[in-house]
């Protein structure tokens, strides 16, 4: 993978100056920039990922970030843009200039959406000079941290906004609007006025000519200074103002007409001042701003996360101490331990076959195998110490339902219809997850049932995890890989919640519980020896019978 970066981010270097090699800072060309996944994907219940996107963008719903995350790439170019990206975004310096320029924009929106608040027509003026400057400042000091830090900015997608930024701020349209801005600001600081009050009247008017009450003013009151002041200054707010503020702005404004003029020029001129690009880019960049923030209290924590190895040709898989992301929020937040696991897909095999006692974290090792896919092909990082993933068309899931009375159909039959509708849609490339199959039927139509989907998904040669009670499946053919969820050797009823690479055990469980216990054939004969001998007179009644 890092050969094949390479080789790309020298291809995209050769006539790359023109800011209109900057399309977004999601997908590296423009082809793909508007595709959008509105709706999540079907398997997002069961892989708990709808879980991992409410707490993505729990605080960032002005973004409408979702539709990124239901999405995974198709391509390893779009994969590798991203990863670029997000390594960039890593370090302190373009991070920091990210996050500053966005707080920035945020600024300027609320202050042209307050716009709408207000019934004032010079102060609805004001407030779209104001967001307008907000905006230059954001486009300029991102700018400028970016070009900074030019030596930790080394991804395609940062490297294109650099330089449309610089083209963006020499255009006339982006000059334009800061020059004008500065010219209107300038006049409205030079405005001066005087505000008379005599009962209920309230007289607004030019100040006289070299008359200045300041000096009489601190003269007058010297006496009552104290070394500290309390700060009077009105603040605004974004509000609609009061009616008297409201009424001496008008009149300001009459008295001043050219200067509110040009106020009101200003906002007619440059009504729609936002470059669609930036407001994108503002958009987008959330969607590595909200990933980092989530996993960083896990990394904090020890967890750890790497850039997966994705694949398109490439049939192995291997992912070492990987774990449930959202499993592992809960448990952070708590202080609960983590448990990794490691897996591999390697020559021929096709299939994970877990089995093991319940509650051994034999689910959790499915959800982890699908979760670890889909953010792969979302092009961040991974939960684990290394991951090497295939690139895959979809991801089918079969976890346990409840029964539902509209559809008139019982356990047994639910699940045929949908193992028999993901079999219809899957191909080689499809990710199939299989939770406890067939649990409502009896041992041996469970086992004849699974046989033959097993063998539909072999012929198939698509990949996967099957959970099952049925130790059977876990050595069908030299496709499936058995996997058990571990219990510990000296309490076989603690589970260790590590799922390891070895036969199906279920019986030596079974035999390692019932020693627990002392329910072996050898423990109970030895406790109805002990009793018979503690029960002598009952022995010889019995024998006398």
């Amino acid at each position: 993978m890092s050969g094949a970066v390479a080789e790309w981010r020298s291809s995209a270097a050769i006539g790359s100056d023109s800011a209109a090699s900057f399309r977004s800072i999601l997908f590296p060309s423009s082809a793909a920039v508007e595709r959008e996944q509105r709706e999540p994907p079907a398997y997002f219940r069961d892989l708990h990922l709808d879980q991992v996107v409410a707490a993505l963008i729990a605080d960032r719903s002005e973004y409408d970030l979702a539709p990124f995350f239901h999405a995974p790439l198709q391509d390893l170019d779009s994969i590798a843009y991203r990863q670029e990206v997000m390594r960039d975004l890593e370090r302190d310096g373009a991070m920091c200039a990210v996050t500053s320029f966005a707080e920035r924009m945020r600024r300027a929106r609320r202050l042209i959406a307050a716009i709408a608040k207000l019934s004032c027509e010079p102060a609805q003026q004001r407030w779209f000079l104001n967001g307008a400057q907000m905006y230059c400042e954001a486009v300029s000091k991102l700018s400028e941290d970016l070009n900074a830090v030019r030596s930790g900015v080394e991804s395609r997608g940062l490297q294109a906004l650099r330089r449309y930024l610089d083209d963006y701020r020499a255009s006339t349209e982006f000059l334009s609007l800061v020059q004008d801005a500065e010219r209107v600001e300038q006049a409205l600081a030079d405005v001066r006025y005087c505000i008379l009050i005599k009962g209920d009247a309230v007289t607004v008017q030019r100040p006289e000519p070299d008359l200045d009450y300041v000096p009489l003013v601190e003269s007058t009151f010297e006496k009552f200074r104290r070394a500290a002041t309390r700060d009077y200054l009105a603040r605004f707010s974004d509000t609609d103002l009061d009616t008297i503020a409201t009424r001496v702005l008008e009149r300001v404004a009459l008295l001043f007409p050219n200067t509110f003029q040009g106020l009101a020029r200003f906002r007619a001129e440059h009504a729609d001042f936002f470059d669609p690009m930036i407001v994108a880019f503002d958009r987008e960049v959330h969607f590595y701003i909200a990933y980092l923030a989530l996993i960083a209290p896990l990394r904090r924590a020890g967890l750890p996360f790497c850039y997966p190895k994705v694949s398109r040709d490439s049939k192995g898989i291997v992912s070492r101490d990987s774990f449930d992301i959202a499993l592992a929020r809960k448990l952070v937040a708590t202080g609960a331990p983590i448990v990794g696991n490691d897996f591999e897909l390697r020559g021929p095999e096709r299939l994970l076959v877990v089995s093991g006692p319940n509650q051994g974290g034999k689910t959790t090792f499915a959800r982890t195998f699908g979760q670890l896919h889909h953010l792969a092909c979302l092009g961040v990082l991974v939960p684990g110490s290394e991951a090497r993933v295939r690139l895959f068309e979809g991801i089918f899931t079969h976890f346990e339902r409840e029964e539902h009375v509209a559809t008139l159909r019982g356990k047994l039959e639910d699940d045929l219809v949908r193992i028999h509708a993901i079999l219809d849609a899957a191909t080689p490339r499809s990710i199939l997850i299989l939770n406890e199959l067939f649990s409502s039927t009896t041992l041996q139509d469970a086992i004849y049932l699974s046989r033959k989907i097993m063998a539909t998904i072999s012929s198939l040669d698509a990949f996967g995890v099957w959970v099952t009670f049925l130790d059977e499946l876990a050595s069908f053919d030299d496709k499936t890989v058995s996997m058990v969820a571990a219990v510990s050797h000296e309490d076989p009823s603690l589970r260790t919640f590590k799922v390891e690479r070895r036969p199906a055990d279920g019986l030596a469980y079974a035999v390692a519980i019932a020693e627990k216990y002392r329910v072996t054939g050898v423990w109970l004969e030895r406790r109805i020896r002990a009793h018979v001998a503690s029960s002598p007179r009952q022995e010889r009644v019995v024998e006398g019978k």
